[in-house]
């Protein structure tokens, strides 16, 4: 029997395939029937395309219908599915498709010709457009990829693939700024599925208004996957609108979101416990979420978000319980099947299990563990213990009942708005601007994002530097979200005897 994750969302779609699978926002409907033949189709393409055994398929374009069932067809053809941020610019798409080494990329029309210089000086062979939904195309998803798909069969066999065999690379920036690509198999994102498909009792009938990106292990791997293997409909939103959630929230059963969303909801003075009276369960995810904003989400609502724990290594790891207490301020308790631990290590780098309350390194082992980092065996190899744990870099602890609470990260990584952000890739940015002669990244509390990316810069003698011209510079050249929300100019930096720049004192300087 095939372990091909499509297989396994197929063999859940409803007896009815008439029904609807996606709703889009502006009323086009896309039934299980229209999902199975146009996934089919492309996956057609891609195989009479005679790509090598385990390519990987590059995409970046806009949320769309299409673009999910590109991602499925490409698990249905056996490639490997690699998706990118929107958002990234020429620099970053340079580094991708020169790391990966993708068979096949695809992008938006309006992205085409800066990708292309860079997919075909890489020596990429073949190179597709995907629009997004209405684009000046009357409401029909348009681009060079649906118009060779539509010639071929709306029937294909799908590929069998064993549970080891890769399915999805995701990459995660490191603190060094170079990019790691997390290699996950059909067994490993088969397995978190299948687990929180029982831990949150997803029911007949229920319907998922999804708001998340589709590049993203949240709105993807979470909420999709989800829906998919539970045979229910999605809505979809091009983006998070507080308005449109609301409008659609009285039809919908499932709502997922990063703490910003919940932030705007609540300061949205319509939404209240009407709107959201036929959602059975909100879940947060990818980032913090502020006790202030779990308390009056609940006093508003009537309703306890959801929170849980993953990283894009690992899919999901813990998760608050759906029928028992979800406790503010932790991430819940470990998923069936994995591993958590607490780990403590003293100066002579001898390692225990962390008492109860007791602040140590979180590690993880299980089925969702991904099989490692894209060509770099070392890495992986650091990453992981002897006895088979991860190292995950986040520092947190387990309460008297074994809830897990995140207390920071060891990798000095940033969470805002729910995406990852790490500040040696910003600092290396700066450092370059004419100007500056250092800078340090931090992240500050902040209500709407979690965390607000935050730049100290130290200045040259005589620099006419402005915040509003390192941002301009920024902007042109990382993805928007990596650029800081605020900028701060200092003399210098506090550094510890070593010389080493002590963002801790940074964080307690510029918080507020």
């Amino acid at each position: 029997m095939t372990a091909n994750l499509y297989a396994l969302f197929a063999s859940r779609f409803p007896a009815d395939k008439s029904a609807c699978c996606i709703e889009t926002h502006d009323a086009l409907y896309y039934s299980w029937s229209d999902i199975e033949r146009a996934s089919a189709k492309i996956a057609n393409l891609l195989s009479s395309l005679q790509l090598p055994a385990g390519a990987r398929i590059a995409v970046q374009v806009e949320k769309s219908p299409e673009a999910l069932i590109l991602y499925l067809a490409t698990l249905r053809a056996g490639f490997v599915y690699l998706p990118l941020n929107t958002a990234y610019r020429a620099a970053e798409i340079t580094y991708f498709i020169g790391d990966a080494e993708p068979a096949v990329v695809v992008c938006s029309p309006k992205n085409f010709g800066w990708v292309a210089q860079i997919a075909f000086k890489a020596g990429v062979q073949h190179l597709f457009t995907l629009d997004e939904i209405n684009s000046g195309s009357g409401g029909k998803n348009s681009g060079s990829l649906l118009a060779r798909a539509v010639h071929h069969s709306d029937q294909f066999e799908t590929v069998e693939t064993q549970a080891d065999d890769l399915a999805v690379i995701l990459y995660t920036s490191g603190t060094t700024g170079r990019s790691k690509g997390a290699m996950l198999s059909h067994g490993n994102i088969a397995s978190n599925a299948k687990v929180l498909q029982e831990y949150w009792q997803w029911q007949a009938g229920d319907v998922l208004l999804h708001a998340l990106p589709l590049f993203h292990i949240h709105g993807l791997f979470v909420a999709v996957n989800g829906a998919l293997l539970n045979g229910s409909k999605m809505i979809f939103l091009p983006k998070f609108d507080a308005a449109e959630v609301r409008r659609h929230l009285p039809r919908s059963t499932v709502f997922m979101g990063v703490p910003t969303y919940y932030v705007r909801l609540l300061a949205d003075v319509d939404f209240d416990r009407h709107a959201c009276g036929n959602i059975r369960l909100f879940v947060s995810g990818s980032a913090p979420l502020l006790s202030d904003t779990f308390a009056a989400f609940a006093e508003r609502t009537g309703h306890t978000i959801l929170e849980r724990y993953g990283m894009s290594e690992t899919a999901m790891l813990t998760s608050n319980p759906y029928a028992s207490e979800r406790r503010g301020g932790t991430v819940g308790l470990p998923l069936p099947g994995v591993s958590v631990r607490i780990i403590k290590t003293d100066a002579d780098g001898c390692s225990a299990n962390c008492a109860a309350n007791e602040i140590g390194e979180i590690q993880v082992k299980g089925p969702n563990v991904f099989q490692g980092y894209w060509r770099m065996p070392q890495k992986t190899a650091e990453e992981f213990t002897a006895d088979g744990y991860f190292k995950t870099g986040d520092v947190g602890k387990f309460d008297g009942d074994g809830y897990l609470a995140i207390v920071g990260r060891s990798k000095d990584l940033i969470i805002s708005g729910g995406y990852n952000v790490y500040p040696k890739e910003i600092e290396m940015v700066i450092d370059e601007l004419d100007g500056v002669l250092e800078s340090a990244v931090i992240g500050v509390p902040d209500a709407d994002f979690g965390e607000a990316v935050t730049a100290v810069i130290v200045s040259r003698p005589d620099a006419k530097l402005t915040a509003d011209l390192v941002i301009a510079s920024l902007k042109a050249a990382i993805a928007n979200f990596k650029v800081p929300k605020r900028i701060f100019f200092a003399d210098e930096l506090p550094r510890n005897t070593m010389g080493k720049v002590q963002k801790n004192v940074l964080r307690e300087r510029y918080a507020g």
